[in-house]
C-alpha cells in the first residue's frame, strides 16, 4: 500500500510539475559559415511546496543536444554540465546557469551546425525534468549578399551625421566586415559606420563585405553631402585657380617652344652664311702654297747640274 502511494505522489509531482515547467527558445537563427550565433533560451524549473510555500526543484543537469526530440539516455549532446573532464565540443559554449538561463552560443559555423537544438533540464533525482520538443532551427550559409541601412535618408548637410549599419537576414557576429566608398577601402571594420561630421568629401557610392567570406559584397549605397557656402566658395575658388595655372603653364610652355624655334632659325642661317667663305680660304690657301713648293724645287737642281759642268769643262781642257 506505501509503495503505491509513492508511486501515486509521484505520477501527480509529475504531472502537476509539467503544468509548470517550461523552456523558452529564441527565434530560428541564420548564420554565415564561419560566424558566431547566439541561442538565447530561458527555463523555468518545476515548483515544490515546502513549509507551506512553493519552491523552485533545483536543476543539478542541463543539456543541449542536436535533432532529438528529449536529449535523454544516450543520446549524443553538444554540451553536457555533468559530462566527464568537461568534453564537450569547444564551439559550444553554454553561457547560462542551472537557475534559468539556457543561452547557447555556437563560434567558427559548419555544416554540421545546421540542426534543430533542443535544450533539457534534470533534478538531482531525475523526478523534475523536461525538454522542450519544439527546439530552435540553426540554418548555415556559406555566404549571403549583404545590405546596407542607413540612420538618415535623403540627401545630407555638411556638418550632421550618419551611420550606416551593414545587415544580412543571417548572423555575421565576430566576424569582420570591411567597408568601402567609391571602390577605396575604408579603414573601419565594424559593422557600424558612424560619419560625423560630415563633408563634401564623404559622399559616393558605399559597399561593405564580410571579409574572407565569398560572395557577400553588398549593393553600393549612394551617399550625397550637399558642400556648405564656405566649401562652395573654396571650390570655386580651387577651380579658378587651377584653370590659371593650367593657362600659366600653357603660355609658358609656348614661348619655350616658339624662343627654340626662333634660335634654331638663327643657328641655321649662321651656318649657311659661313658655308661658302670657310671655302674660299681653303682655295687661296693651296694656290699661295703650290707655287713656293714648285719654285724651290726648279731652282735648287740647276744651280747644281751648272756646278758640274763648268768643273767637268776645266778638267777635261787640262788634260
Amino acid at each position: 500500500m506505501a509503495l503505491w502511494d509513492t508511486k501515486v505522489l509521484c505520477l501527480m509531482f509529475l504531472l502537476t510539475g509539467a503544468v509548470s515547467q517550461r523552456v523558452i527558445y529564441s527565434d530560428p537563427v541564420c548564420g554565415v559559415r564561419g560566424s558566431t550565433v547566439t541561442l538565447l533560451c530561458t527555463f523555468t524549473p518545476n515548483t515544490v511546496t515546502q513549509d507551506g510555500r512553493e519552491v523552485l526543484v533545483e536543476i543539478i543537469r542541463v543539456v543541449w543536444c542536436q535533432n532529438h526530440p528529449l536529449c535523454q539516455g544516450s543520446t549524443p549532446t553538444v554540451y553536457d554540465n555533468k559530462r566527464l573532464n568537461n568534453a564537450n565540443n569547444p564551439r559550444y559554449r553554454y553561457l547560462g546557469d542551472t537557475k534559468g538561463n539556457c543561452t547557447l552560443q555556437i563560434s567558427g559555423l559548419k555544416e554540421e551546425d545546421e540542426a534543430t537544438l533542443r535544450f533539457r533540464m534534470e533534478d538531482e533525482n531525475k523526478l523534475s525534468f523536461f525538454t522542450n520538443t519544439t527546439g530552435v532551427r540553426v540554418t548555415v550559409v556559406d555566404g549571403t549578399q549583404m545590405k546596407i541601412l542607413s540612420s538618415r535618408d535623403g540627401e545630407l548637410e555638411r556638418g550632421e551625421a550618419v551611420t550606416l549599419t551593414c545587415t544580412t537576414k543571417c548572423t555575421f557576429h565576430q566576424l569582420e566586415v570591411t567597408w568601402f566608398r567609391d571602390g577605396h577601402a575604408l579603414p573601419d571594420t565594424g559593422p557600424s559606420l558612424h560619419l560625423s561630421p560630415l563633408k563634401a568629401e564623404d559622399s559616393g557610392n558605399y559597399t561593405c563585405d564580410l571579409k574572407n567570406t565569398v560572395g557577400t559584397i553588398s549593393h553600393p549605397f549612394s551617399l550625397n553631402v550637399e558642400a556648405g557656402e564656405e566649401e562652395q566658395m573654396s571650390l570655386i575658388v580651387g577651380v579658378v585657380v587651377g584653370v590659371l595655372l593650367a593657362l600659366c603653364s600653357l603660355i609658358l610652355v609656348l614661348c619655350i617652344i616658339r624662343r627654340k624655334r626662333a634660335a634654331d632659325k638663327n643657328q641655321s642661317a649662321v651656318r649657311e652664311e659661313a658655308g661658302p667663305k670657310g671655302g674660299a680660304i681653303e682655295a687661296e690657301g693651296d694656290v699661295s702654297y703650290a707655287p713656293i713648293q714648285f719654285k724651290a724645287r726648279s731652282q735648287a737642281r740647276p744651280v747644281e747640274e751648272a756646278d758640274d759642268a763648268v768643273i767637268y769643262s776645266s778638267v777635261v781642257g787640262r788634260g
